[in-house]
């Protein structure tokens, strides 16, 4: 375990925060997009995080992106500025955009899920002439709940990929869509023989894009999904994170759908 000190904090929502850390021992560990670390808040606990900075920018920095769902999360949200944190890793499975050279990619992110997509799309972005079109779509519940504001009007200006955002119920002054990730991604005009496809979200959610995404032609092999189970070691030791034949932490967090589909339509599992 390495120890980072926390130097910055850019507040998402009113539960989600990004916190910038900056290593103590030596340099930072260096990612894949998708990839996680195991984040240690001291005398409280550990919990694994997806890294939701960029994976091709050059310094010594990490950026994770937490939403407060039990304790060890809240202690990470509210670390302030100067705070030491332990991180363990990476590990896991990426995205594997090299695989994707030359093709079109759809991004799908909903609510927090876009946090481990975001290292997608800087690296689509820095990589932008190894790719054709790249589309992304975000969803979130309420404009309140929207992540990387800032990040997402810059993508939307920049002109260099797609971008629809949508959220489930709107407030008063929002005059966005409204509605589900679902229906600007089935009003895609898709090449299915070359298309890669990156979900994150929800997994009803992600199984409806699959499916979506399965109509329209496109190789279950060629789908992406990112799985959440419990993951307490990182190393495939403990069990925690066991999904049928796969222990998360090792076989994922992402997988393609044709693993996928049967293990997270089991209620079961």
């Amino acid at each position: 375990m390495l120890r980072y000190r926390v130097t910055g904090r850019v507040p998402q929502t009113a539960d989600t925060v990004t916190l910038l850390l900056t290593p103590i021992d030596g340099a930072a560990q260096r990612f894949r997009a998708g990839q996680f670390m195991m984040l240690y808040r001291f005398g409280v606990g550990e919990i694994a995080i997806s890294v939701s900075g960029d994976p091709c920018a050059a310094g010594d920095l990490l950026e994770h992106t937490i939403r407060v769902v039990g304790a060890v999360s809240a202690a990470l949200h509210d670390a302030p500025i100067g705070a030491v944190i332990g991180a363990r890793g990476p590990f896991g499975t990426g995205w594997d955009l090299d695989s994707a050279v030359d093709r079109d990619l759809i991004i799908v992110g909903g609510g927090v899920g876009l946090a481990p997509l975001r290292p997608v799309v800087l690296e689509a972005l820095a990589r932008r002439t190894e790719y054709r079109s790249v589309t992304l779509i975000t969803g979130a519940r309420t404009p309140a709940d929207i992540l990387f504001r800032e990040d997402q009007h810059g993508w939307q200006t920049g002109g260099e990929i797609e971008v629809h955002q949508i959220v489930d119920h709107p407030s008063p002054g929002w005059t966005g869509r409204i509605g589900f990730v679902t229906e600007p991604l089935g009003r895609l005009i898709v090449d299915p023989a070359r298309t890669t496809a990156f979900l994150c979200g929800p997994e009803p959610m992600m199984r409806f894009c699959a499916q979506t995404l399965l109509r329209k032609g496109v190789a279950p092999t060629d789908i992406r999904v990112a799985l959440e189970r419990n993951m307490q070691c990182g190393v495939a030791r403990c069990g925690h994170c066991q999904l049928g034949p796969l222990l998360v932490c090792r076989d994922g967090p992402v997988v393609d759908y044709a693993v996928a589909e049967p293990l997270i339509s089991v209620r079961e599992l």
